[in-house]
């Protein structure tokens, strides 16, 4: 590799060269090689190296494992389309993975003004937060944040929310079936708290969600605020023209 002055210049070149080979000669989840290897390969130093996969994995190329090593991000259509899916576990199952969702916080509250203000409710009403991280074929996908009026769901337990999935418990036990959910994203960068859970750097880029589902009577019975890797997810839509 051209060497430089900059270990900047050489960071991006390496970015590059990376991006090719990956686009052209890799396949989703195969193994890069390993730090120290492309070092020997490129003739770079580590700190390079790091510096690139750094890059790499923001840009949503690459994923780590702990303790396994880094792999070639998925960016196929295997990925979830985002247009329409309000229901994880369903959209999970259509693209051929295993969805998996582990509740990390079920607790009472009182709604701040940003909660109240997204279920249309009084501040300081009770509702329910329910936290949960979404996985599928055991990866961490994302974690959301539910908010659910008490009201509307009097009695409502964790053995019964690990049971079934969310909208299952919406309908079968509370009879509030669902009519309709407008969803909005934006891309941002994860808090350390998230990238944790989620096993990605600190910083790096996400989709950020947020979901309120309404009844059959236009009452809105959830709010959602959810942040997903973006090497997992794409968004895509149809426009017809008439």
């Amino acid at each position: 590799m051209e060497s430089s002055n900059k270990g900047k210049s050489l960071y991006y070149q390496l970015v590059d060269l990376l991006k090719d080979h990956i686009e052209t000669q890799m396949t989703p989840h195969d193994k890069l090689l390993s730090e120290r290897e492309l070092c020997q390969h490129y003739g770079v130093s580590r700190t390079t190296v790091r510096l690139a996969l750094q890059e790499l994995e923001n840009q949503g190329y690459i994923y780590r494992r702990h303790g396994k090593g880094t792999y070639v991000s998925d960016l196929s259509d295997k990925s979830s389309n985002l247009a329409g899916a309000y229901s994880f576990t369903d959209e999970m199952r259509e693209i051929g993975r295993v969805p998996k969702t582990s509740i990390l916080e079920f607790r009472q509250m009182e709604a701040n003004k940003r909660i109240a203000k997204n279920l249309n409710i009084h501040l300081g009403e009770t509702v329910f937060k329910l936290k949960r991280l979404r996985l599928a074929d055991e990866e961490p996908l994302m974690v959301e944040r539910s908010y659910l009026p008490a009201k509307l769901f009097m009695g409502l337990d964790l053995p019964l929310l690990e049971s079934k999935p969310l909208y299952d418990v919406f309908s079968q036990d509370y009879e509030q079936q669902v009519q309709l959910a407008d969803e909005e994203f934006y891309a941002s960068i994860v808090q350390k708290k998230d990238a944790v859970v989620l096993r990605i750097a600190d910083g790096a880029p996400v989709l950020h969600l947020t979901r309120l589902t309404y009844n059959v009577k236009n009452e809105i019975i959830e709010y959602t605020d959810s942040v997903a890797r973006a090497d997992q997810f794409h968004y895509k839509i149809r426009h017809i023209r008439k």
